[in-house]
């Protein structure tokens, strides 16, 4: 089993930054795939972000490339998604996703966070 736990959410004014982060626990953190997705209200949930265990690939959606960065500190277990240049349409649901083996972009991951809400206003 993994516990996953999300932080840093909040509300932000266009323009501005946030980073969230999310901290696992409960098994071995290696050889795992972290991921970032998000879900707006009305709306399927969606791929922002993933990033292999050592670090080395990352994966984008397209609307938030050159924004956001995704990142990993294996020692501490935690995940980190900072968002920059925030737009009111990334306001959502942001949820962190764990898996075994390679980071994929699609939600067939095998643990799931409870969800951070951001809300960034015009």
């Amino acid at each position: 089993q993994v516990q996953l736990v999300e932080s840093g959410g909040g509300l932000v004014q266009a323009g501005g930054s946030l980073r969230l982060s999310c901290a696992a626990s409960g098994r071995t953190f290696s050889n795992s795939a972290m991921g970032w997705f998000r879900q707006a209200p009305g709306r399927e949930r969606e791929f922002v972000a993933a990033i292999s265990w050592g670090g080395g690939s990352t994966y984008y959606t397209d609307s938030v490339k050159g924004r956001f960065t995704i990142s990993r500190d294996n020692a501490k277990n935690t995940v980190y998604l900072q968002m920059n240049s925030l737009k009111p349409e990334d306001t959502a649901v942001y949820y962190c996703a764990f898996k075994i083996g390679g980071a994929i972009m699609t939600p067939y991951y095998d643990y799931w966070g409870q969800g951070t809400q951001v809300t960034v206003s015009s």
